[in-house]
Formats: C-alpha cells, sequence, structure tokens
C-alpha cells in the first residue's frame, strides 16, 4: 500500500482506514483478507491507519489514487473519519481519486455538503461481477459525479445488455489467487464490445489464475488499456 502500486489502472493505493465485511460473491477470495490474517489482523475489523491516513498530502506528483483498496470508502464503520478524509482530498487536488464500493445505495448520506455535481478530481465506482448485481450501476447512475465508472472484476459471469448510460469508463479483469473462478473469454469479449459500441473507454487488467499476471492481459492480440478524458 502505497505511494505506487502493481494494479494496473492505478498509480497508488491510499487507505486510510482498513478492514471490511463481505457483501457478495465477489468479495469471496479479497487478498485483503489474506493479507490482513498474515499480519495477524482481524480483516472484518475496520480501523484507522496509524501511519497513511494522511499519505496523499506527501506526494507531490499528480497520481491516479485507488482509495480503500483494504477497505471500502462507504463502509459505515467508517462514518467517523470519513469526514476527515474528505478533507485530505480537498487539500490535495493534484491526485485523481478512484473510489470504489459495492454499498452503493450509502453513497448518498456520506457525501460532502458541497459535492454538487462532483468534485473534480474524484471518480466513483461500483464494482460487479455477475449479472445479480447490476442495480449497482443503476445506484451509481443516480450520484451526481464527474467520472463514473465499473470495475466488473472478479468477473464470474456473463453481463450482457449493460446500460452505459452515464457511465465513463469500463475495467474488467479475472480472479487470481487460491481457489480463483476461471474468467470466460466470451464474457469480456462481450463487454468489451458493448464499450466499443457505446463509446466507453475499456480497460481489461487480467485474465487471473493462481499468480494475478499467470494468463497476462491480452485479449484478441492487443492489451486494452483505456482511460476516461481527463
Amino acid at each position: 500500500m502505497g505511494s505506487t502500486s502493481a494494479i494496473e489502472w492505478t498509480d497508488a493505493t491510499w487507505n486510510p482506514w482498513h478492514g471490511c465485511t463481505r457483501v457478495s460473491p465477489g468479495c469471496l477470495h479479497c487478498y485483503m483478507y489474506s493479507d490482513k490474517r498474515r499480519f495477524g489482523q482481524d480483516p472484518t475489523v475496520v480501523v484507522r491507519s496509524k501511519t497513511r491516513f494522511r499519505e496523499p498530502l506527501k506526494w507531490h506528483e499528480p497520481k491516479r489514487v485507488f482509495t480503500c483498496s483494504w477497505s471500502d470508502w462507504f463502509h459505515p464503520a467508517a462514518d467517523q473519519w470519513r469526514s476527515e478524509a474528505w478533507e485530505i482530498i480537498r487539500a490535495a487536488p493534484h491526485h485523481t481519486y478512484q473510489i470504489l464500493t459495492k454499498r452503493p445505495e450509502l453513497i448518498p448520506g456520506r457525501l460532502p455538503e458541497d459535492w454538487g455535481n462532483g468534485w473534480r478530481n474524484v471518480w466513483l465506482g461500483v464494482s460487479v461481477e455477475s449479472s445479480d448485481y447490476v442495480q449497482r450501476i443503476d445506484a451509481l447512475r443516480r450520484i451526481p459525479a464527474q467520472v463514473r465508472y465499473l470495475s466488473l472484476e472478479p468477473l464470474l459471469g456473463p453481463l450482457p445488455n449493460l446500460d452505459l448510460r452515464g457511465i465513463g469508463w469500463v475495467i474488467a479483469g479475472g480472479e487470481s489467487g487460491a481457489g480463483y473462478r476461471r474468467c470466460n473469454g466470451f464474457w469480456v469479449r462481450d463487454i468489451r464490445d458493448q464499450c466499443v459500441s457505446a463509446h466507453v473507454p475499456f480497460f481489461f487488467k487480467q485474465w487471473g489464475g493462481w499468480q494475478p499476471k499467470a494468463r497476462g492481459r491480452l485479449l484478441d492480440g492487443r492489451k486494452w488499456s483505456e482511460f476516461p478524458v481527463e
């Protein structure tokens, strides 16, 4: 966690708090759980970071920052710290904060008072692993934001007929690690084709496997690494 990241679609990670609770099948093999247990910590307890809470203020070069990679920005257990974390985002506007959640229904009551049509440097996203959770996209679409995005990973099933209205970016990827569930190429190609048709930037992160890089990132002979226009 910190000023650099191996995640292909971001530059850095920032975890003002860590720990989370599972809400759907996409959470089953979350890397945060195994990493926290390796450190002898309970991954289900949400705790404020002792050393990294104000980290973006130390980074002088602009970065894309995956925010709360070890938690959920909108988790209710973090309510006591979120206002202070919003102030850090306000104080370091040269970064772009990629905030991803599986709890979009909690977003409206947890935005800053001056959110308006969204802060320029904040992208709001939802994770959708299968067709059982596409309602998260509808919930996100109701939230004003400068960029709304989808993280379709770990992709566990087909997602036909996606409604991409108001969506500015789509990431897709397979699961990695012990017990990984295999990603089907037809699912990925269909998502890519829907993005191309809707003129939505598409980023294919990985096929997944025992190791994250095991099967690479090539999709039909090329890497798809598109980003929203900033």
